[in-house]
């Protein structure tokens, strides 16, 4: 497993905001689409990979420098030869456990407040687990929560758009608090049911059931509605399991996939078959 602090930051490169876009509504927890253009050449980014943002600030502890990574969120494109890059970012902030105190996330809080014309320092590229099987027959489960969406949306399309005629099933479930916070998959921003005409893609969505009471989001529940497939799928040896997510995403797959092939042991060794043959990955944050 690669950590933040073992990534390489030597190489910097220049961004400009073309655009920042907030996705949800303003009541509820601010996640923005930014499009960034990067001003310095020898800067380039697949969908299989990632970027970090560096941000500099200055604490009761000197100046101090926050390095965090973002997956891309869109096929990359260029704008008079300059790469353009779309990412995915939720205001953060958390509460000390030994004082109770509340802070905001230096980085997510820092990308939130860009206005277009601001320029920000970007890192990488960085790799990501998530490769495109050479095997157009496989198949994907594809499994994110939150902003967790942001590598998938990029992978779906270039599947679709860039690698072409993919004969394995593609499955991706997707979860959120509400409807309205279904990036990508609501009134206001729906590109991915573009491929819902796809004979190998379906998407599903759960949502928390008291969304105002910050229940959990069921996820597992959508999962194991689609048990006597997901079972299916597992039978096979080019299935691929990747996952993008909050923390508390693993205990809760832990137990889904558990569930639908009838005991802990089996899945276990299940998924020490797909994480040897290199056919499970995960990001998680």
């Amino acid at each position: 497993m690669a950590y933040l602090s073992d990534l390489n930051t030597d190489q910097q490169f220049r961004a400009e905001v073309k655009r920042t876009e907030q996705l949800t509504p303003d009541n509820k927890e601010e996640i923005r689409e930014l499009l960034l253009e990067v001003l310095e050449p020898g800067f380039e980014c697949a969908v299989d990979q990632s970027f970090g943002v560096l941000v500099r600030s200055t604490g009761e502890f000197g100046n101090q420098y926050h390095h965090r990574l973002y997956s891309i969120a869109d096929l990359p494109d260029t704008q008079k030869g300059n790469p353009l890059i779309t990412m995915l970012v939720k205001r953060c902030s958390y509460v000390d456990d030994f004082s109770g105190e509340l802070y905001k996330g230096v980085v997510s809080n820092y990308l939130c407040d860009r206005k277009v014309g601001d320029n920000i320092t970007i890192t990488g590229p960085h790799e990501l687990p998530f490769v495109v099987p050479a095997d157009k027959t496989a198949n994907l489960i594809l499994i994110g929560m939150g902003t967790g969406i942001a590598p998938f949306r990029a992978f779906v399309k270039h599947i679709y758009n860039n690698v072409g005629d993919w004969k394995g099933k593609v499955r991706l479930f997707y979860g959120a608090r509400s409807g309205l916070e279904l990036l990508y998959m609501n009134d206001k921003n729906n590109d991915l049911t573009n491929y819902y005409d796809e004979e190998t893609f379906e998407a599903f969505h759960a949502l928390s059931p008291r969304p105002h009471w910050s229940d959990p989001i069921a996820l597992d529940v959508a999962i194991e509605e689609r048990a006597g497939e997901i079972v299916e799928m597992l039978s096979k040896t080019n299935t691929y399991i990747y996952v993008a997510g909050y923390e508390k995403i693993k205990n809760m797959l832990e137990k889904a996939f558990a569930n639908i092939l009838g005991s802990k042991e089996k899945w276990a060794l299940r998924k020490a078959e797909l994480v040897a043959g290199k056919k499970w990955a995960e990001v998680i944050y």
